[in-house]
């Protein structure tokens, strides 16, 4: 009888050693996005795209968003004799702002019992291409413009343009980008996120020959 007692304590401690192993927040993965949007609306563009793809999520306190865990696409569930804990991976979302018009999106897999080698296709941008969802609806709604509505115009930035583009297309002269950028209160030719609005002084438009 203690023979028997004590194999199966020795049975129950390796099962409970393995559970609590596969069952235990095993690797996180983060990336990060940049929009031209205040952080309340940025968050709303969060919670759109993902009940898009009616992806379950929840709201904390700190206004970061997390989505509810969803079971890996693994065929063999991990785990020990009965109970089997199958591998799966959650979203945790956070919109930091960065001024008044712009935000940066991090957003980190989290992920239980998925092998390393497969980790990468868990990725928020690979799964579900949220960052390209995101940019789209913003292109639906452009953000209201805080450059100057009069004496030039504002243009909005195409998807991958930035501001020596932008100065190519609005003015005829990649060179203009540093005028431009130093009227809209930019530190580079590549501070700029899609979907910007960009204000372009009138004496820099190409004149249209009638």
């Amino acid at each position: 009888m203690v023979c028997a007692l004590s194999a199966f304590a020795g049975c129950f401690v390796g099962h409970r050693h393995q559970t609590e192993h596969w069952t235990a927040e095993d690797t996180t993965l983060g990336e990060e996005h940049e929009v031209a949007y205040s952080q309340s609306t940025t968050l709303q563009l969060i919670e759109d795209a993902l009940r898009g793809d009616g992806i379950l999520f929840e709201v904390q306190p700190d206004n970061s968003i997390i989505t509810l865990w969803r079971n890996a696409d693994i065929d063999t569930p991990t785990g020990w004799l009965i109970i089997r804990v199958h591998p799966r991976y959650r979203y945790e979302i956070q919109a930091v702002p960065e001024g008044s018009n712009k935000s940066r999106i991090i957003v980190n897999v989290r992920t239980e019992g998925i092998p390393d080698d497969q980790l990468s296709s868990y990725k928020a941008s690979n799964r579900f291409a949220l960052f390209k969802e995101i940019d789209e609806l913003a292109s639906r709604n452009p953000p209201p413009s805080s450059t100057p509505a009069s004496g030039g115009v504002n243009f909005t930035l195409l998807p991958n343009e930035d501001l020596q583009a932008l100065a190519r297309r609005a003015t005829g002269n990649a060179k203009n980008w540093q005028t431009i950028a130093k009227d809209n209160g930019l530190t580079s030719a590549t501070d700029v996120t899609p979907f910007e609005n960009v204000w372009v002084r009138n004496s820099l438009l190409q004149r249209v020959t009638p």
